[in-house]
């Protein structure tokens, strides 16, 4: 994943909190599990305060992504692959 600018991906929030982040996955997004600081997605590793969600919604992958400097946002990305191993893993 690397950098948020390389990657096709929509955003729902910026500036948000990890509890905003939170808050609107588990009121938007049936499908989410609950993850740990640290866990690994996209090549790289979440940080945060817990809990952390993330969610599945069809082919795309909802996630907390923060970016030195510029703060956390909420990321929609789209990747069936990623989709489908989160679904076999259940974090």
């Amino acid at each position: 994943m690397g950098c948020l600018e390389s990657m096709k991906h929509e955003i729902l929030m910026r500036d948000a909190s990890f509890k905003e982040c939170r808050e609107y996955i588990l009121s938007h997004f049936p499908e989410h599990f609950e993850v740990l600081p640290g866990y690994k997605i996209f090549e790289k590793h979440l940080i945060g305060v817990p809990p952390l969600y993330i969610a599945v919604d069809g082919d795309d992958v909802i996630i907390p992504y923060t970016k030195p400097c510029y703060g956390t946002f909420l990321i929609r990305v789209p990747d069936p692959e990623m989709a489908s191993e989160l679904r076999r893993k259940r974090p």
